[in-house]
């Protein structure tokens, strides 16, 4: 069924929002830190009061965490019983998509139609999970005579898991499923922002039949309730996706404490090479446009820097305008807008500081302000700068905005110097038709992924993260699920 946009709004007015935290199976209020406003960026107003967890409320959550894994209820399953249950996880986020996906879009402005893609990938992730449950087989080691050397995989214990606000569903299965599905214990923390969806999928999660105590959810403010979770003693690893900067304290947070490992996918500032034998210029803008305009260009892996060839670049940026002319902003629950608001005040004033960057900096070709009339203060116009050099801001720092750069090269050699000529490295994009071209700058390129006459292609198969600033270790695919993992070496002689 096709909903409109006056669908949408009729189902966000009935819905009821409760931002309790949940431990050990319940909701529960936080103990004294108080409460934080969740509010709508579309048109100001408060959609929830969310629970603001302090130390003690994730010492609670910890305890419930590890109480559960020791129980053993989840941790010393059988295989068949955590797919059954990761696969009912699917179904469960499948049956309250609509309901979800209209959380993220009354939280962080999302467009519903992006928003209802998340669900989807979400519950594909729980599926992922779920199947590979009876399909993963231990190690046994060449060894001596009357000696048998086995390596076998055993769940940590307890995982925390910190998670921003641009895709908070999506984001929390990408931390949830793979270390529910390795036999531990999570506590999440979603961002102050976005904790709607996070707190409904550990419902749902309860429904489907995980024990109480195996997933708790801690929403709070990042130095407070994330500080607690980096430096916990009985926390046994941490997954975080976020900032850079933000990702080095947690790193700092585990010197200071346990050692627990500390997994991060950070900051990005993407690369896409056009070349000019580009095999098709209209596929490759519409993947430029997606790129970058996408979620309102808050993404980690935006395709940020575009790189031209000489021969295509003025065709190119031709083809890009007609496109940016194209792009709706509007109420993100209009399945016809294609560009919501900035999520926050913030994060909009962030982005119009970097606006004024870029003119100082660079040629304005289209944007370059925010879009006024549409009943939020905080939309920004899809914007696109020229003649951008390599030592300039806007091609070095992450805007997490709809802010395109836009630089040109003669040779492959200057194409990987500029591509390579930032302290990131999550993805990387090309388009050519040489297939020589294609092997020699998916090597030369310094990042986790590198796509080629796509952009930012990820699925749950593959490993995603990145190299230098953008982070340490990878989510999806078997890769995001061991790390979640200890590998134990065991001798028997007999």
């Amino acid at each position: 069924m096709t909903l409109t946009h006056a669908d949408w709004q009729h189902r966000a007015a009935a819905l009821t929002l409760d931002g309790h935290a949940y431990i050990a199976g319940q909701r529960c209020a936080p103990r004294e830190n108080g409460w934080l406003d969740s509010i709508n960026p579309m048109n100001g107003s408060v959609l929830a009061h969310i629970a603001a967890c302090d130390s003690r409320d994730v010492d609670t959550a910890v305890a419930a965490a590890r109480q559960a894994f020791e129980q053993g209820d989840w941790a010393q399953a059988g295989p068949g019983e955590r797919r059954r249950v990761l696969l009912a996880v699917a179904r469960e986020i499948r049956d309250h998509a609509a309901e979800l996906a209209l959380l993220d879009s009354l939280e962080v402005g999302k467009c519903i139609n992006e928003a209802l893609d998340d669900a989807e990938e979400a519950a594909v992730l729980f599926d992922w999970f779920g199947e590979v449950q009876d399909k993963c087989f231990d190690e046994v080691a060449p060894s001596p005579a009357n000696t048998q050397a086995s390596v076998v995989h055993e769940a940590l214990g307890v995982v925390a898991a910190v998670v921003p606000w641009n895709y908070p569903l999506h984001n929390a299965a990408v931390k949830v499923a793979p270390a529910l599905a390795a036999g531990n214990s999570v506590v999440l923390k979603p961002a102050e922002e976005s904790a709607l969806s996070a707190l409904r999928l550990a419902e749902l999660c309860t429904r489907a039949g995980l024990p109480h105590g195996v997933l708790n959810i801690v929403p709070g403010h990042g130095h407070v309730a994330g500080e607690a979770l980096g430096r916990h003693p009985d926390v046994d690893a941490l997954g975080f996706t976020g900032s850079s900067e933000i990702g080095k304290r947690f790193l700092v947070y585990s010197g200071e404490s346990n050692m627990k490992p500390i997994w991060l996918e950070c900051g990005g500032k993407s690369p896409l090479l056009i070349f000019d034998d580009c095999p098709d210029i209209e596929a490759a803008a519409d993947a430029a446009i997606a790129g970058i305009f996408t979620n309102a260009g808050q993404v980690c892996s935006a395709h940020s820097r575009l790189l031209l060839q000489s021969g295509i670049a003025d065709a190119f940026l031709d083809a890009l305008r007609r496109r940016v002319a194209e792009i709706r902003p509007g109420d993100p629950l209009d399945p016809a807008t294609t560009l919501g608001p900035i999520v926050s005040r913030a994060q909009f004033d962030k982005v119009c500081s970097y606006l004024a960057i870029g003119r100082e900096e660079a040629a304005l070709v289209c944007g370059g302000e925010p879009i006024r009339g549409l009943g939020s203060e905080l939309f920004v116009a899809p914007t696109i700068f020229a003649d951008v050099e390599r030592h300039h801001r806007i091609f070095q720092e992450e805007v997490f905005g709809p802010v395109l750069s836009v630089s040109r090269f003669e040779s492959d050699e200057q194409a990987i110097t500029l591509a390579n000529a930032s302290r990131y490295g999550l993805a990387a994009s090309l388009w050519t038709a040489n297939l020589s071209r294609a092997h020699r700058m998916s090597d030369a390129l310094q990042a986790g992924t590198v796509s080629v006459n796509t952009v930012d292609a990820v699925s749950p198969q593959t490993p995603f993260g990145g190299m230098k600033e953008s982070g340490i270790g990878r989510d999806y695919a078997l890769h995001g699920m061991r790390k979640y993992m200890a590998p134990k070496t065991r001798w028997i002689c007999y």
